[in-house]
């Protein structure tokens, strides 16, 4: 599984290269100030379009200028694929229409499939594209949480053959935590927990790395050698949450 590190890079900034180096990296449309080191930097790279941030800010998104962006980037040798717009808490025919729209108009384009979404829509999305990612929303907006993972099982079900194995590449959005994607089959996963939790010294116990940037390394070391499941397994997943 690949794990994405979402910047912008945080405490670590005055080490972003260091840390980012021969990494896997998220860029978000809404900060896109690492993206001159990732290019650089970086194994690979994804494109954010910052939905969720400008969202949460109360920003209106200007898809357009996300679309140029991702088109110039694209070009990169180091670049992966790119998120679709999508309308945070939107209906099923906003995203859609945002798929049709948008989708084809740059290589790699993955569409977005959120929790509060019908489940019907979760399969015709597993079956059509060749990625997926799944983001946490509506009544499921924490990943991780009871509720939450009772959901996941519906949607696995839902993107999942007989056997578990998914009918195409599933990435997990803010789901870069190994009690989460080392249950879930899922292809690469993002999150900023190395780059936010380097400012935190209680998760470290008595010997705590001196600097930002070396905290940030033990993290993402911790998250790397962890890898996702091969496939879902309802009955082995009820047991363990």
């Amino acid at each position: 599984m690949i794990a994405y590190h979402g910047t912008p890079c945080g405490a670590t900034r005055p080490d972003a290269a260091r840390f980012l180096r021969s990494r896997h990296a998220l860029v978000s449309y809404a900060n896109p100030e690492d993206m001159p080191i990732v290019a650089d930097a970086c194994a690979s790279f994804v494109l954010d379009n910052g939905a969720f941030t400008m969202w949460r800010g109360g920003k209106t998104p200007d898809w357009d200028a996300y679309l140029k962006w991702v088109q110039h980037w694209s070009k990169h040798p180091g670049f992966d694929w790119w998120l679709i717009p999508d309308v945070i808490g939107g209906t099923e025919d906003e995203n859609r229409c945002l798929n049709f729209q948008y989708g084809r108009k740059a290589p790699y384009g993955v569409p977005v499939y959120h929790l509060h979404e019908s489940l019907e829509y979760a399969a015709q999305l597993a079956e059509t594209w060749p990625r997926v990612a799944i983001g946490s929303s509506g009544e499921w907006p924490n990943p991780g949480t009871q509720s939450w993972w009772n959901r996941m099982g519906e949607v696995m079900a839902a993107m999942c053959d007989s056997k578990g194995r998914p009918k195409c590449k599933l990435h997990g959005l803010r789901m870069l935590d190994p009690l989460i994607f080392s249950r879930l089959p899922l292809s690469s996963a993002d999150s900023c927990n190395a780059t936010i939790n380097s400012g935190s010294l209680s998760r470290f116990g008595m010997y705590v790395p001196p600097t930002a940037s070396q905290r940030a390394e033990v993290i993402a070391a911790r998250i790397e050698s962890h890898n996702s499941a091969a496939v879902w397994d309802q009955p082995q997943m009820s047991l363990a949450i």
